[in-house]
């Protein structure tokens, strides 16, 4: 089940197109739980699955991949992925190791004061 959705936009040959990111609930397997998420980029989506201790496990680190796979685009990196304005960030966490790489807001609010 889709728990949450957040739309990003990239500039692709002049034009802005939508990006879904999607994340689903985390799912109890036999010693672990998951948690998928999905990036619906225009030459095709990327789906993955994250696992964790538990629940909140799972979810926090789905949250972490995801922000630490946009911060190591093309897109990020040529200025072309946006969530709101430009330049803002993507509201997602990153792992420690990437900090340095958060821009506006992700930067501002990383959680680490």
């Amino acid at each position: 089940m889709m728990i949450a959705e957040r739309v990003l936009m990239l500039t692709q040959d002049g034009t802005e197109v939508a990006v879904p990111v999607r994340i689903f609930a985390p799912v109890e397997e036999k010693d672990c739980w998951s948690c998928r998420s999905e990036i619906h980029w225009p030459e095709g989506g990327r789906a993955d699955t994250i696992y964790g201790l538990d629940a909140v496990q799972a979810l926090h680190l789905t949250l972490q991949a995801i922000g630490s796979r946009l911060y190591m685009t093309d897109a990020h990196k040529e200025g072309r992925l946006r969530s709101g304005e430009p330049g803002s960030g993507y509201g997602f966490p990153v792992l420690k190791m990437m900090r340095n790489e958060l821009i506006g807001d992700d930067a501002r609010f990383d959680g680490n004061d």
